[in-house]
């Protein structure tokens, strides 16, 4: 850099030496002269083209030395290339045992989109994530290749995909994923379902109906059995738009939509070489730029005996945010999950409330308390986590 900077210096004293002429104008006629005289006015200093023509590729050589490193190459036309970041410090306060504190990175995720054409293109998008030791992994979050337009007003996912109703829920309904997953998805949740799994998904937009429809795996993209059992599941979401948004792409800070959605997975059994596991829910939301509001209800059923037991159930979420100023944000969400598959049915309680200010476009700092009950016939297992966050987006 260094080298590149006394090479720009050394051009610029180049330009500075070379030959100048000065120009003036007849003020009557608009004649242009090489000499002052009579009615004539100073046009300025001008350098020849010549000169100009030099010294710019002159300096134009130097930059692409200095930058040759820098030079991406792919077969085309388009990469986007973005990033997403979750950093937060945590206090935990356990009933039941020691207290926590710890600074997180949660979640980095890093994107590629290769686009041949304005919307065909192939995404590969990996994430990290600290396992239970402690160690942190990289996973292939999503590897799919979108096609638009294979139907009427339809695109299709295909490879490691997006299932229908968990990334739909973070862009419209639950704002907050940097610090909680959505109420489905959530391990003190309902827990059904994760946000992505090898399958293909066909993804239709109009302004008042649209869906994602599709065959997955049914494990989500992190769990061993995808790649062993017999079988694949059916999930969709329908959503009507109320309000004529379904072909846009909203922001909640500063569109009105009104959603109603219906979605679900079904699981079939085969041969008993597999479980039967299906869940359903409802959810609607209405936001404006001052508020949101928005809330589920889900139910879901297994067979007995089968490695989904513990699923069984119903529930309801409900969460809400209020924009009283602009960059400011308040923020609430209670969930509760009544576990129907053991001998005694366990409730899980969890509640969040907290505040939000945008920095700007790429960064959001977040403030909350997160209060989780995983079983409230248990009186010392709950446990109160004070975060700090911050969302940064590039």
């Amino acid at each position: 850099m260094k080298k590149f900077a006394l090479s720009l210096a050394a051009l610029l004293a180049t330009s500075a030496m070379a030959t100048t002429i000065t120009l003036y104008q007849d003020k009557n006629t608009g004649a242009l002269y090489t000499k002052p005289g009579p009615n004539r006015i100073p046009l300025g200093e001008f350098v020849s083209k010549d000169e100009v023509v030099k010294t710019t590729g002159d300096l134009k050589k130097e930059m692409a030395k200095e930058l040759k490193g820098t030079v991406v190459s792919a077969k085309v036309p388009k990469l986007k290339i973005n990033g997403v970041h979750y950093l937060g410090f945590t206090h935990i306060n356990n009933k039941s045992g020691s207290d926590i504190n710890r600074f997180e990175t949660r979640r980095n995720y890093l994107q590629v989109k290769a686009y041949w054409n304005k919307k065909d293109y192939m995404r590969l998008t990996v994430d990290t994530h600290e396992d239970e030791t402690g160690d942190w992994k990289v996973r292939l979050k999503y590897a799919y290749l979108y096609l638009d337009n294979v139907l009427p007003h339809t695109g299709v996912e295909f490879g490691q995909v997006h299932r229908p109703w968990i990334d739909w829920e973070e862009h419209h309904g639950w704002l907050y994923r940097s610090i909680a997953k959505t109420f489905v998805e959530e391990g003190n949740g309902a827990h059904l379902t994760n946000s992505a799994d090898q399958g293909i998904n066909f993804k239709t937009k109009t302004p008042y109906f649209s869906s994602e429809i599709g065959l997955f795996n049914g494990e989500g993209y992190h769990d061993i059995t995808a790649h062993t059992n017999k079988r694949v599941s059916f999930e969709w979401r329908l959503t009507a738009h109320l309000l004529g948004t379904g072909k846009e792409h909203v922001h909640p800070t500063s569109d009105t939509y009104a959603d109603v959605s219906f979605l679900g997975q079904i699981n079939p059994d085969y041969k008993n070489d597999a479980p039967d596991f299906n869940w359903f829910a409802v959810h609607a939301v209405y936001n404006q730029p001052l508020f949101l509001i928005a809330g589920m209800y889900a139910k879901a059923k297994h067979k007995e005996g089968n490695i989904y037991g513990s699923k069984e159930g119903n529930g309801w979420s409900v969460n809400t945010e209020l924009r009283p100023f602009p960059k400011w944000a308040l923020f609430a969400r209670y969930d509760r999950w009544n576990n129907k598959s053991k001998p005694v049915t366990v409730t899980r309680n969890e509640w969040i409330a907290g505040a939000a200010y945008t920095y700007n476009k790429n960064v959001k700092f977040i403030a909350n308390i997160f209060d989780i009950d995983p079983n409230d016939n248990i009186n010392n297992d709950e446990q109160m986590r004070y975060m700090m966050s911050a969302e940064v987006k590039w």
